[in-house]
């Protein structure tokens, strides 16, 4: 058996440092680099290449509304064709970085209130996954089970990759915990450990608000802006490969 670990890195911008992705990357299989609109810039996309080069980790693009002040967690009143504009741009710019690089793009995974947004409202769904399909048809796409963004990237036929999060809470629809309530994050790495393990093996994990929710991943995010990120990473692989599980890209 075999899993891939992302993380959400490259969030810096200009002289503000977030995360701590040099400690972060020996430990995770792939990374979703942060495009410019949320956070990012081209320095820090340039640098954060390099280093998941040294680390030998996939690259996948992390496109999200173009709000830097709200670090893409707000939501944008933007219309479809907006999104995929948005989306469109957004890959583009990484990958013109990656080809310099002689890098392959991985991946694609909305961040924050965008992916949010495409867990729910089909039309937003939509808009990202036909950005991707029409950048590359066989780039796959990262969702979340049962939602609008898987539904329609398997509609227009895109690769999908089903994504669950270990030091993120879920409720009962299989949605995720909107933050700031009770057990949205996991801040304890045994415990992210623990529930990453139920992932995997069990297929399943329990709801904050009671009962389990069913689980199918491919992948499991750490967020590395989480203060925790790193030590999360490292109780996650060391759990997973005890039970005989391998760390490698999807």
């Amino acid at each position: 058996m075999q899993i891939d670990i992302n993380a959400d890195a490259g969030e810096s911008f200009g002289p503000w440092k977030l995360g701590q992705d040099e400690a972060l990357f020996p430990l995770i299989s792939s990374v979703n680099v942060a495009c410019g609109f949320h956070a990012g810039d081209p320095l820090t996309i340039q640098r954060t290449l390099r280093l998941a080069q040294q680390a030998g980790i996939a690259v996948g693009a992390h496109p999200g509304f173009p709000d830097r002040v709200g670090f893409g967690r707000r939501e944008l009143a933007a219309t479809a064709e907006e999104v995929y504009a948005d989306v469109l741009y957004q890959v583009g710019a990484l990958a013109a970085f990656l080809r310099v690089a002689g890098l392959p793009l991985h991946h694609v995974k909305p961040h924050g209130a965008l992916y949010n947004r495409a867990t729910r409202d089909a039309a937003t769904a939509r808009a990202i996954a036909q950005a991707v399909r029409d950048y590359d048809p066989q780039l796959p796409l990262v969702v979340l089970l049962g939602t609008p963004l898987e539904q329609e990237a398997r509609a227009l036929g895109l690769p999908v990759v089903l994504e669950a999060f270990p030091e993120r809470g879920y409720t009962r629809d299989g949605r995720l915990a909107p933050r700031g309530t009770p057990g949205a994050w996991i801040h304890d790495p045994t415990e992210a450990a623990r529930r990453a393990v139920q992932m995997v093996r069990e297929g399943q994990v329990a709801a904050v608000d009671g009962g389990m929710v069913p689980v199918r991943a491919q992948t499991l995010c750490i967020h590395g802006d989480n203060p925790q990120a790193v030590a999360i990473a490292q109780a996650v692989r060391a759990a997973l490969e005890a039970e005989g599980v391998s760390i490698r890209p999807f």
